[in-house]
């Protein structure tokens, strides 16, 4: 069974196709490692268990009869607590929703089915995706599968805790700040943030903000690209979306890393790092460069990038918020509610200026790629530190603004609206993952993604930087902190019409 779960979506749907396993064997072999597993990590919520079994024999009688299969046919995937579920808990990780049952699946699960996905269960969150601790009263904490004691990132943290436990060969993730970067790189899985508009985004209820998009996470670029050819695509429902061909994601593009110009920076002129990351990454870079036609340090001047970040986050947070927190902002979260309140002491005049400097900031960054390729950095500025901690309050000694401020190594890329991939990279000094944020020119999506896939492959044959994998033996016998997990001591009470669904608690 460890062997099955272990192999790559890539091959696990060719095994399908070729009727070398059955998607039947394939689920069971998720769920039991997803039983055996998730009780020390919490990566996945709520699960389908028993509608997933009966969607995995139809996909196994599918086979059999020679039908035509989509693009995942009998995969089982993960579902990020954000997007809603037909019939299938879904709770934005808030008190608020513990029982909501979607009537539909949103478009980005609706597409993954419809390419023959079979979801199994939610992957856990912050509350209404606040932050990067994936932790909440209604499911607890996830712990990072390296040391479950340490925080595995989010807002996608259970995503890529799930992944890196081979608990699913496939999840989705969502970014505004980092946030399916961020758990990739720490938990050592691929994140890819697509530029805004390829992969559809109909949750967001600012349709034209470029800042949030969703995208695919897994344990290597091409099961990445093949999550990407099942979602992308032009969708009324997301204004920034336009035509394109989505199996042009299908396979990455040959890139051949010797004729790449790199440009590599540990900050970006403006993000706070840890001493210890930054000395790691230069060793990172020092490991790999040999790989490239060039590369160099640069140099970015973006301008007020973190007030600008703040009163665009905050403007989508109000808009999401309101109705909530006019009812009773007490039934919000401390993240939450700091953040509609921030939106709501801002003005028409922040609002113009943040829209204006963003756009300066966009042509700001675009120079660097007149001359290069590809931009490195970190994606984190920190190591995992315990999720008991809700977030990074100092780096080097020195006090964080907020509780995002420590994302702004992914945010500056965010507002740029340049793709970017999280790439897992060795591990970092403490012996945690590494994640190298990946960022290509802007509308280079496929060209990021052919360029990690060629990075990816070198990387397997340098020890510093090939991909780190949990020991799970390790994670077995390991001592969980209890205190925020014992908040849940039994799983949500579902009302409604949901009840075809198995939901357990998994903390």
């Amino acid at each position: 069974m460890s062997e099955l779960v272990e192999t790559s979506a890539v091959e696990l749907r060719r095994l399908i196709g070729r009727k070398a396993i059955s998607p039947v064997e394939l689920l069971d072999a998720c769920i039991a490692r997803i039983e055996d597993l998730n009780p020390h990590v919490n990566a996945v919520t709520a699960t389908a268990f028993e509608r997933a079994r009966g969607e995995a024999q139809a996909a196994e009688r599918a086979v059999l009869a020679g039908e035509p299969l989509g693009l995942l046919h009998g995969l089982p995937l993960g579902v990020k607590d954000l997007e809603p579920t037909a019939g299938l808990l879904t709770t934005w990780g808030s008190p608020i929703y513990r029982a909501h049952v979607p009537d539909e699946d949103i478009v980005l699960v609706a597409r993954l089915r419809q390419a023959g996905a079979i979801v199994a269960g939610k992957t856990n969150v912050p509350e209404m995706g606040a932050g990067a601790n994936s932790r909440n009263v209604v499911w607890g904490a996830t712990g990072n599968p390296f040391d479950p004691n340490l925080n595995a990132g989010g807002s996608s943290g259970g995503s890529a805790a799930a992944l890196a436990c081979d608990m699913l060969p496939l999840c989705t993730g969502s970014d505004t700040g980092g946030s399916l970067r961020i758990p990739a790189a720490k938990c050592g899985v691929v994140g890819f943030r697509p530029s805004p508009g390829v992969v559809p985004s109909v949750r967001k209820l600012l349709g034209w903000t470029p800042i949030s998009v969703v995208g695919p996470m897994g344990r290597s670029v091409e099961d990445a690209c093949l999550q990407m050819a099942a979602s992308a695509g032009m969708h009324a429902g997301d204004p920034l979306s336009y035509p394109l061909d989505p199996l042009a994601f299908l396979k990455p593009q040959d890139v051949d890393l010797s004729r790449l110009r790199v440009a590599y920076t540990e900050d970006f002129g403006t993000c706070a790092v840890d001493n210890d990351i930054r000395a790691t990454f230069r060793q990172k870079i020092a490991a790999m460069k040999h790989l490239f036609a060039r590369c160099d340090e640069v140099t970015f001047d973006l301008g007020e990038a973190h007030r600008c970040f703040d009163v665009l986050r905050a403007e989508a947070f109000v808009a999401g918020m309101h109705a909530a927190y006019q009812k009773d902002p007490a039934s919000l979260g401390s993240n939450s509610r700091a953040n509609y309140e921030m939106g709501a002491r801002m003005s028409l005049p922040d609002s113009a200026w943040a829209q204006a400097e963003q756009t300066r900031l966009i042509a700001r960054f675009q120079r660097t790629f007149a001359e290069y390729d590809l931009v490195l950095s970190p994606t984190t500025p920190v190591s995992p530190f315990p999720w008991t901690q809700m977030y990074a309050d100092t780096i080097n000694g020195e006090p964080q603004e907020n509780y995002y401020r420590w994302l702004a190594l992914t945010y500056v890329v965010t507002l740029a609206t340049n793709p970017a991939m999280a790439l897992p990279c060795g591990v970092d000094h403490r012996g945690m993952p590494f994640g190298l944020q990946v960022v290509g020119g802007f509308r280079a999506d496929a060209q990021v993604l052919g360029a990690s896939h060629a990075m990816e492959q070198a990387f397997a044959a340098i020890p510093e930087l090939r991909r780190p994998r949990p020991d799970l033996a390790k994670l077995r016998a390991s001592k969980v902190e209890p205190a925020l997990r014992s908040i849940v001591t039994a799983p949500p009470v579902l009302e409604g019409s949901g009840a075809a669904q198995q939901v357990t608690s998994a903390v």
